[in-house]
C-alpha cells in the first residue's frame, strides 16, 4: 500500500480518495466548476467535502491555454479561499499552482501540497517543497503550461511518460524533495492525442511501477468529449461528459489510481465502488 506525505499528515491510499475542484475562476473549462470568488470557492468547497470528498484541490488560474496572469492577481483569488477552507474543513487542500511565489503564501495560508501543472519546470518549487515538506503533485507535461500547441507523437505514451517521469523524480530528489513527498499526474488532455490517452487509461497500472501515487485528473476532459463524439473536432461539451467521467474514473481505480480529482459526486460513488469490487476498501461491510 502506498502513501503520500502532506504537511502536515500523511494519506494512508488503502482505497482510491475523491479530490474535490475547486476553481476560484470565471474562466474554467466547466463553468459548473466556477465559483467566480473567494466566498463562493470556500462555500463550494465545504460542499464538496460535506459531500465526501476526502481532499480539495483549489485554483485560481485556468489550467487552458491564455495569457499569463500576474501572481498577485491569483493569490488574491486563492489565498482567501485556501484560508477559509483550511478553517471550515478537516480535508487536506492542495493548491494548484505553478507559480513558486504564489505556492508559497498558498502553504502559509493553509493549504499541504502543491498541484503543479507546469511539472516543475522551476526548480524553486521542488526547492519549495523540500523546505516545506509538502506533498507535490509531478503532472507530465512537453512544454509551457497554458500555450496552445499541437500533441506531437510520444511513440509508446506509457514508455515515454514512464522516462519523463523517472528523470522529474530524480530531479526532486536531488533538490531534497523526499519521494513520499511526490504523487503523479499523467496529465491526460495535456500534450496527449486521444489514442494516448486512451492508452495511458488502459495501461495505467504500468506506471505505478515508478513506486509512487497516481494523481489522476480526467473529470469532464475533452478526450472523453471526443471518444463520446466519435472526433476530437466534434466533441461533446464538458457539460455532457458527467458519466463518461464516471466509467473513466472507475476503470482508472480498477486500474490502481490511488488518487482521483473530480468535479461531481457520482464519479466519486463510482470510484468508492469500482475500488470495493476491486477490493481496495477497509474491510468489515456487512449487510444488516
Amino acid at each position: 500500500m502506498l502513501a503520500w506525505r502532506l504537511a502536515d499528515r500523511t494519506l494512508q491510499l488503502e482505497r482510491p480518495l475523491g479530490v474535490g475542484i475547486v476553481n476560484v475562476t470565471d474562466d474554467s473549462m466547466y463553468e459548473g466548476a466556477r465559483s467566480g470568488t473567494p466566498e463562493r470557492a470556500i462555500a463550494d468547497g465545504v460542499a464538496l467535502a460535506e459531500a465526501g470528498f476526502e481532499m480539495l484541490d483549489v485554483g485560481a488560474v485556468a489550467a487552458r491555454s491564455g495569457p499569463p496572469v500576474a501572481s498577485e492577481d491569483e493569490a488574491s483569488r486563492l489565498l482567501p479561499a485556501i484560508e477559509g477552507l483550511a478553517a471550515r474543513t478537516a480535508v487536506p487542500i492542495s493548491a494548484d499552482t505553478f507559480s513558486v511565489a504564489v505556492a508559497a503564501r498558498a502553504l502559509d495560508a493553509g493549504a499541504v501540497a502543491i498541484n503543479d501543472i507546469s511539472g516543475a519546470a522551476d526548480p524553486a518549487l521542488l526547492e519549495l517543497a523540500a523546505e516545506s515538506g509538502s506533498g507535490l503533485v509531478l503532472m507530465h507535461i512537453e512544454g509551457p503550461a497554458r500555450e496552445e500547441r499541437k500533441p506531437r507523437s510520444l511513440g509508446d505514451p506509457v514508455d515515454h511518460l514512464k522516462r519523463w517521469f523517472s528523470e522529474r523524480i530524480e530531479a526532486a530528489l536531488d533538490r531534497g524533495v523526499a519521494a513520499a513527498q511526490l504523487a503523479l499526474d499523467p496529465g491526460l488532455d495535456f500534450d496527449l492525442t486521444v489514442a494516448d490517452d486512451l492508452e495511458l487509461l488502459r495501461r495505467l497500472g504500468e506506471l505505478r511501477d515508478l513506486g509512487r501515487p497516481l494523481f489522476v485528473s480526467l473529470s469532464r476532459k475533452d478526450f472523453l468529449g471526443a471518444a463520446l463524439a466519435g472526433s476530437w473536432e466534434g466533441r461533446l461539451p464538458a457539460e455532457r461528459r458527467e458519466w463518461a467521467t464516471s466509467a473513466a474514473a472507475a476503470l482508472a481505480v480498477t486500474q490502481g489510481a490511488e488518487l482521483l480529482r473530480l468535479h461531481d459526486a457520482s464519479a466519486l460513488q463510482a470510484i468508492r465502488v469500482a475500488g470495493a469490487i476491486a477490493g481496495r476498501a477497509p474491510a468489515g461491510v456487512t449487510r444488516g
